[in-house]
């Protein structure tokens, strides 16, 4: 099944178009806000290599392949205000949301070759969001088409639902969005075929945080 699909089929219900997902978001930018906490620091994880690629070749045959790997060109610093988010109030909210939890889940987060990643800790696995920071646009552009190469079973997020970005999705739970200089990958492999007390499928999880964080990405450039 498309993630269009599975969008429309967990969260609008009544197949209302996916802009209005996007308008629902716009609803909370005011919350959008960076990772509480501190971050690992460059140089304490300066050896470490970059996580996207590295998840990428540990999940053989569930979702991207094993061979090759793909790596943009790096950015100076630290994590960018726009990375921090992916770790920040907003998608901890949604999450509560979603599986109606209590709290928000236990994170932790890593800056490595110009990738931040955050995990989230919940009682039914890993969940983890990251942002590849590339140098310029035609360099994430570059870095996201040799990721959905690699990956097993990628589908193109078209139409409506990829809100006018690069974007795929993969069976087993991935969603991967490019805008500008950043690569989103929100990867819910970890996590059982449907969750929470709706039953949303990983994939549609996935594609819901997914927007979520690219809504405070178009608020907050």
């Amino acid at each position: 099944k498309s993630l269009a699909g599975a969008a429309r089929t967990e969260v609008m219900k009544n197949r209302t178009p996916l802009l209005a997902s996007l308008a629902l978001s716009s609803l909370l930018l005011s919350g959008c806000a960076t990772a509480a906490g501190s971050v690992t620091t460059p140089s304490e994880v300066s050896t470490a290599p970059a996580p996207a690629a590295s998840h990428e070749a540990a999940h053989t045959g569930s979702g991207h392949h094993s061979q090759g790997s793909a790596s943009p060109a790096t950015t100076a610093g630290g994590p960018s205000a726009a990375a921090l988010m992916v770790c920040g109030d907003q998608p901890k909210e949604r999450l509560r949301s979603i599986l109606d939890l209590d709290s928000d889940p236990h994170t932790i987060n890593t800056w490595a070759n110009s990738t931040f990643t955050c995990t989230y800790h919940l009682a039914e696995g890993a969940l983890v969001i990251s942002v590849q920071e590339a140098a310029d646009k035609a360099s994430a552009l570059k870095y996201f088409n040799a990721m959905q190469a690699l990956a097993k079973d990628a589908t193109p997020i078209q139409g409506l639902a990829n809100l006018g970005f690069p974007a795929y999705e993969t069976a087993d739970g991935s969603a991967v969005f490019q805008k500008d200089s950043f690569v989103l990958h929100v990867d819910a492999t970890d996590l059982p075929a449907t969750l929470g007390p709706e039953n949303i499928t990983r994939n549609a999880l996935a594609y819901q945080l997914s927007t979520t964080i690219l809504a405070c990405w178009v608020e907050h450039p």
